[in-house]
């Protein structure tokens, strides 16, 4: 619980500012805090502007915590991160001070997760499929045995926020869900209806694989050509986190010797592919843009979050998507 007005202080990236935080979104914002400030880049704080803030108002292209940085800002308690991995911002030295961290990756997640589901429901028809074959042939593609959802088997790589959202998705379509991730709760696999099983389980039982996991050292190219040799007759990879899980000459090799394979790429490494990638010379890959996430007005819904949490943090509620330290060392 706070007493009197609090000061912010807007800091990310300018050309997205307007897209995050709307007229709606900073009425809400400025309700609870002075704002005398433009919004400006990181690159643009100096430490006249960081002395009196007790709230940074951020997203994308926020400023990392340093201590530097915390030096200058002495009265900061609280950050609003209208993005998602805090990676970028938090240091052991804002944890230290006891700076209070809250992310919309929650909010990301759950639109991410509807775009998995989409092209995961879209491969258990052999959609992309279908339609790369009518293209490539000029003439109607014949129908082969896809399943759809009935006895069909879905592998999930990590149970984190975007890794649930989707098994929540998932579970309204009777589809068998499987996924590997050391680190999740029994407790919450069997709330979500999933089964836990190893990385190779994953690969080698399931019809469509959809990678959630963060990229990390020990995560980097961990779908390599073993486990893509795994996979079942005409199974798909659908990758909507990180192009850097997946050791991307592995999957070209695999998928020129298995055709019956498939893979849905919305992220790539590096991203974007480059022009003459065998990725976009395959018939059996699509490779989609970055379209998992918040895009256009989508993002408004990040900055609301933000305002939300201000809101709570004001009243002396509990935060909904705060940040916790003990959590950063196996997150996105």
């Amino acid at each position: 619980m706070t007493n009197g007005q609090l000061n912010g202080l807007y800091v990310m990236d300018p050309a997205r500012f307007d897209d995050v935080y709307g007229e709606a979104e900073r009425t809400a914002i400025e309700a609870h805090l002075t704002i005398k400030e433009p919004p400006i880049s990181a690159a643009d704080l100096t430490p006249d502007l960081l002395a009196g803030v007790d709230v940074l108002v951020t997203g994308w292209g926020a400023p990392r915590l340093t201590a530097e940085l915390l030096d200058s800002a002495p009265r900061l308690a609280l950050v609003l991160y209208a993005a998602g991995s805090v990676r970028p911002l938090v240091t052991e030295e804002s944890w230290t001070r006891g700076v209070r961290v809250t992310s919309a990756g929650t909010v990301i997640a759950d639109k991410v997760a509807d775009f998995a589901l989409a092209q995961i429901l879209y491969a258990l028809k052999h959609g992309w499929r279908y339609v790369l074959t009518a293209r490539r042939t000029r003439a109607a593609a014949v129908r082969r045995s896809e399943l759809g959802t009935a006895g069909a088997t879905v592998g999930l790589v990590s149970l984190g926020a975007t890794g649930q959202a989707t098994a929540r998705l998932l579970a309204r379509h009777g589809v068998r869900v499987l996924a590997h991730d050391p680190y999740a709760p029994a407790a919450t696999a069997h709330a979500l209806g999933v089964e836990l099983t190893t990385l190779e389980g994953v690969f080698a039982e399931s019809d469509v694989v959809s990678l959630h996991a963060p990229l990390l050292d020990e995560t980097r190219a961990m779908v390599d050509a073993r486990l893509l040799r795994s996979m079942r007759p005409d199974a798909t990879l659908v990758n909507t986190a990180r192009g850097g899980l997946i050791d991307e000459s592995a999957l070209v090799t695999v998928l020129e010797e298995r055709p019956d394979l498939f893979a849905v790429l919305d992220v790539t490494d590096p991203e974007p592919a480059p022009p003459g990638s065998p990725l976009f010379e395959l018939d059996n890959v699509v490779v989609t843009p970055h379209l998992a996430g918040n895009l256009g007005p989508e993002r408004r819904l990040l900055g609301r979050a933000m305002a939300e949490e201000l809101a709570r943090y004001v009243a002396g509620s509990p935060l909904r998507h705060e940040v916790a330290a003990a959590s950063m060392e196996h997150a996105a």
